[in-house]
């Protein structure tokens, strides 16, 4: 009995030790196990981590252009984007309410805004190129010790609203006419005060005084501007964007008048005034001539100007007479073309021209005699002035675009497509419905 018992306490300790070496086995495995998911969890958060802090912190940082040295951020530009669809959905909503909610007026003349917002990166790139100007501007102005003041901002924006701190505005000078000089070929009546059609001339309007604009109050300011704020704040854009690009408003037009400065862009030009025969066909362009070596300049122009005009329904277009007053080369070459430029600029005074060819409106060719009357130097309008000044400035930015500016392509997958456009904008417009034939109506 007793051997029996010895082996049965041998057997319950050799169990009872498999148990505990089983046990801190398992236990083992179970350690290695919690530490194994502990090194797999921190190495997931970490991932997670890195990519937050990569999607959040690190790539809004990074660059997708660079300026001179100064650099464009990913979070700066993808901002200034959703300004900018902000601002032409708000337009398209107001031009929506303008129109009584006729999406089809909407398409026909706002197509461009909407089709600006279905292209997310041509929006995306033109907004890029904008900043880099912008930054170019900036630029150029802290190497001059020019900078834009809070304070200028907070003007322009209330300038914008007619407040103007409880004062008026600086009215604009009263225009006053300049003496003409009398051209050297003038059209002539039958010496009564007639003109060469024999009736009286109209009497021409006189000059009135630019109307100024209505100040408002400081509190319909702060509601308007308010109001604008709210609806950008509702597209999720700060007014801080809003401001950003007041402010590169104002440093351009700053530039504008420093570069021209620099440059000693002269404020006078040549102008000239100039008598000028209109044809639609070549054929008659030269009976004209004709006509003029028989009688005189003065005669024929006066004849073809004297004519009636033709009714709304003439299946042709009649020979016509006009006279341009004081033009510089840059306006004629705008509105008549580079060759008619050139004859009214180099034909003697008070001599003929060639026939010259010119492309019309319409596609048609028109065929153009002038006679040139008068060449002065004058004193630049300020619309014209200004006009040179921005072409200095956009020749200037070109070169600097070319010269300063680096942008990247990491942009082209992070375009931001909000805010979006409501649908309702997209939708064909509503045909207009067409009444039933009555009963019995014979269509053919």
């Amino acid at each position: 009995m007793a051997n029996n018992k010895q082996i049965e306490v041998t057997t319950a300790q050799r169990q009872s030790r498999k148990d505990i070496l089983r046990a801190r086995k398992q236990e083992e495995q179970l350690r290695n196990i919690r530490i194994g998911a502990v090194i797999v969890g921190v190495l997931l958060a970490a991932v997670i981590l890195f990519a937050l802090v990569n999607e959040y912190v690190l790539n809004p940082q990074r660059e997708v252009a660079t300026v001179g040295g100064d650099k464009i951020a990913l979070r700066d530009w993808q901002e200034r984007v959703e300004f900018e669809r902000a601002q032409r959905i708000i337009t398209l909503e107001d031009q929506l309410e303008m129109f009584n909610d006729d999406v089809g007026l909407i398409q026909q003349y706002a197509g461009q805004t909407i089709n600006e917002l279905q292209s997310h990166e041509v929006l995306g790139e033109a907004t890029l190129n904008r900043m880099a100007q912008d930054a170019l501007l900036f630029q150029a102005l802290e190497d001059r010790g020019v900078t834009i003041s809070d304070e200028e901002i907070d003007r322009r924006i209330e300038e914008a609203y007619n407040y103007y701190d409880g004062e008026s505005p600086t009215p604009f000078p009263t225009p006053t006419d300049a003496p003409e000089p009398t051209p050297s070929v003038t059209p002539v009546g039958a010496g009564d005060g007639t003109d060469a059609a024999g009736q009286a001339p109209e009497p021409q309007p006189t000059n009135e005084p630019v109307p100024t604009a209505t100040p408002v109050s400081e509190e319909s300011f702060q509601q308007e501007f308010g109001d604008l704020v709210d609806r950008y704040n509702n597209f999720g854009v700060d007014e801080a964007v809003y401001r950003s690009l007041v402010a590169s408003s104002l440093a351009g037009e700053r530039f504008l008048d420093i570069l021209a400065e620099e440059q000693e862009l002269p404020e006078e030009d040549v102008h000239a005034s100039v008598f000028f025969l209109n044809f639609p066909a070549e054929e008659e362009a030269q009976q004209a001539l004709s006509d003029i070596e028989e009688m005189d300049f003065l005669t024929v122009w006066n004849t073809i100007n004297s004519q009636q005009p033709p009714a709304a329904d003439a299946e042709t277009i009649p020979a016509t007479a006009s006279e341009i007053l004081w033009q510089t080369m840059d306006s004629v070459s705008g509105s008549l073309g580079p060759d008619v430029a050139a004859a009214v600029f180099n034909t003697p005074i008070d001599q003929l021209s060639a026939i010259i060819e010119v492309n019309g409106a319409s596609g048609s060719p028109t065929y153009v005699i002038i006679m040139p009357s008068g060449r002065e130097t004058r004193t630049l309008s300020e619309n014209e002035l200004r006009g040179r000044k921005i072409q200095l400035l956009s020749a200037y930015l070109d070169d600097a675009m070319s010269t300063e500016v680096e942008i990247g392509e990491y942009w082209r997958s992070r375009v931001p497509t909000r805010p979006i456009l409501n649908p309702k904008f997209l939708q064909p417009p509503t045909p207009t419905p067409t009444l039933p034939e009555a009963p019995g109506t014979d269509t053919e």
